[in-house]
């Protein structure tokens, strides 16, 4: 029995809850998997595994023994990594998952400095809002925008990204100009729903100036889950939406967005590249998370770097 392959497979199958899953995710034989994890506890002399036809879970013993191979395996990572770095350019696959306006206005056009910079590395990209399951779809890491509610992931804050308040003319010309964010609680005016990935309902938001504080709900007569059409509505003049600075940038320069409340403060979002706790920071992803860190800065003050 070979132990590292041997821990890589029960982890694996601690984290997807399935042998079959893990067999996918490793690129190996089920039967292979579940070969290794009987070595394993029979070197061991314990039960790693409580197995139905339905799930698996770890027994006591087992969860105790994830923790502790979980840390060991990336040990072993990083010293792979730290004699190979010096020599070696990063390459290999690396899948990402980051929200969809991010990567049509910022990541997608800044791509071929990454490459120029990094030609070994084939990058997947997904854009999406939706919640990516890391562990199940083989993702490296995702980027995401707000804070991070799942406790079992590994983040580092790459970002803070200030919001604003918009509407197009179109919109402002039927239903007027409002004075107060109060005013958008009242049956005139309508906001466009933005539906949270965690909650998938609408979100609210926190305004504030001086001693005043409100949270905004407001009414909507449509609300989306991907911030490309959460912008295009808002040109469309279906409502009044709030967008990273980013966003409403170039429809500003266009004409096709207004902004409102520009007295009124409010909580910039902060910006996230997430990965699964036992997922070792490779070379290849620790270079796109510091590739991130420095794009953000670059796109100042409409995207402001850590604090």
């Amino acid at each position: 029995m070979d132990r590292i392959d041997a821990m890589q497979a029960f982890v694996r199958v601690v984290e997807t809850g399935s042998f079959t899953k893990a067999a996918e995710t490793l690129q190996a034989s089920k039967t292979r998997v579940t070969q290794l994890v009987q070595q394993l506890e029979t070197h061991l002399r314990v039960k790693l595994l409580h197995r139905t036809t339905r799930k698996v879970n770890t027994t006591a013993d087992g969860a105790a023994y994830y923790e502790r191979a979980v840390r060991l395996l990336a040990d072993l990572d990083d010293a792979e990594t730290s004699l190979s770095a010096a020599s070696e350019a990063p390459r290999g696959r690396l899948r990402v998952d980051v929200p969809a306006p991010l990567a049509s206005l910022v990541l997608v056009p800044a791509l071929p400095v990454f490459h120029a910079r990094y030609p070994d590395i084939q990058l997947d990209l997904g854009a999406s809002d939706r919640k990516v399951d890391l562990i199940d779809e083989n993702v490296d890491c995702v980027v995401r925008g707000g804070e991070l509610t799942e406790s079992s992931l590994r983040a580092r804050h790459v970002a803070d990204l200030p919001l604003g308040v918009y509407a197009a003319p179109d919109y402002l010309a039927r239903a007027g100009m409002p004075d107060h964010p109060q005013a958008l609680e009242d049956g005139h005016h309508r906001i466009i729903g933005y539906r949270g990935s965690r909650t998938g309902a609408p979100l609210a938001h926190l305004m504030r100036r001086g001693d005043e504080q409100l949270r905004i709900h407001g009414r909507h007569v449509l609300s989306v889950d991907d911030g490309n059409a959460y912008l295009a509505a808002g040109v469309a003049g279906l409502g009044v939406l709030w967008l990273p600075r980013y966003m409403a940038h170039a429809p500003l320069a266009r004409g096709e967005l207004v902004p409102l409340f520009e007295d009124w403060q409010l909580d910039p979002m902060p910006l996230y590249v997430a990965f699964p706790p036992s997922r070792h920071v490779s070379r290849k992803l620790r270079v796109f998370i510091d590739w991130i860190v420095e794009l953000m800065a670059q796109h100042a003050p409409a995207i402001q770097p850590p604090r």
